[in-house]
């Protein structure tokens, strides 16, 4: 039986909110390939070290990556956990949405074979 349990609302808009910046949907893609250290990361884009950190705080926050810190190093990983509950979500929306749109698409083709 398929698990409804709704996330806590809290944790979806935080994930949700980190994921709504570009910089920060690019850091989860990156850190799909494997672990980076904040310096790795830091050096694809045009911004500072600590503008950088302020990204990877807000994913941290929304538990959309964890962080462990070695030395003078932080070094990244992503949590496909968290990330697999905002696809459950939207996948249980998205799926009741497009029966609610088939259901339209059948009607309106009824409508049409009558006219």
């Amino acid at each position: 039986m398929a698990n409804h349990r709704t996330p806590d609302p809290d944790l979806l808009d935080r994930g949700f909110n980190a994921l709504a910046d570009a910089t920060r949907r690019d850091i989860i893609a990156r850190l799909s390939d494997g672990e980076a250290s904040v310096t790795d990361l830091a050096a694809g884009y045009d911004m500072t070290l600590p503008s950088l950190l302020q990204h990877v705080r807000v994913l941290e926050a929304a538990g959309l990556i964890s962080t462990v810190k070695t030395g003078r190093v932080r070094t990244c990983r992503l949590e496909t956990q968290r990330l697999a509950e905002l696809d459950r979500w939207i996948t249980r929306y998205h799926a009741a949405w497009q029966r609610r749109l088939d259901r339209l698409g059948e009607i309106l083709n009824r409508k049409g074979d009558t006219q």
